[in-house]
Formats: structure tokens, sequence, C-alpha cells
């Protein structure tokens, strides 16, 4: 099964080659990742991503991230982590 998580895109980065498009740099309860946004070349810095493995797949409000995140944190209820993202 595969699942895509809303994340705040944070930065944009230009590669030098820019084959692979513009590369993003999201930010998931502190920790930082790089996603490609090839997909979503509109995304702006303060949007939040659907990622699924490294790539921003669509962008999303504030509004349904939250509920996504609502539903992850039931499905994951009773788990030691809180896997909420602070914000």
């Amino acid at each position: 099964m595969c699942l895509a998580v809303p994340i705040k895109l944070t930065e944009i980065i230009e590669p030098a080659d820019n084959i692979i498009g513009p590369i993003g740099k999201a930010d998931l309860n502190g920790t930082i990742t790089e996603v490609s946004l090839l997909y979503t070349p509109q995304a702006k810095v303060g949007d939040y991503i659907l990622v699924h493995a490294g790539q921003a797949l669509e962008i999303v409000t504030e509004e349904d991230a939250r509920e996504i995140w609502d539903y992850l944190s039931q499905i994951t209820e009773g788990l030691d982590e809180d896997i909420t993202p602070a914000n």
C-alpha cells in the first residue's frame, strides 16, 4: 500500500542541470526532506504539498492537510509516537 502525506514546502532550489526540475525542501515535524517538484512546478514556499516517495504530487490547502493528518492520527491512535505535524 502506498501513502502520500501533506508536508509544508519551506524552500525551492533550482538544480544546476534543471533536467530533473525544481527541488523543494519540506518540513515534517522538524525533519527537512528534499522533494521533487517536477509534477508541481507551480508550488510556492508555504504551500502544503502531497508527497509520495520523494515526489510532490499535488498542492493541497492547509485545511485539507490538517484533515489528512487528523485521519492519520486516528489510524495511529494508541501508538507511542504522535505523528501530527507541529505548526
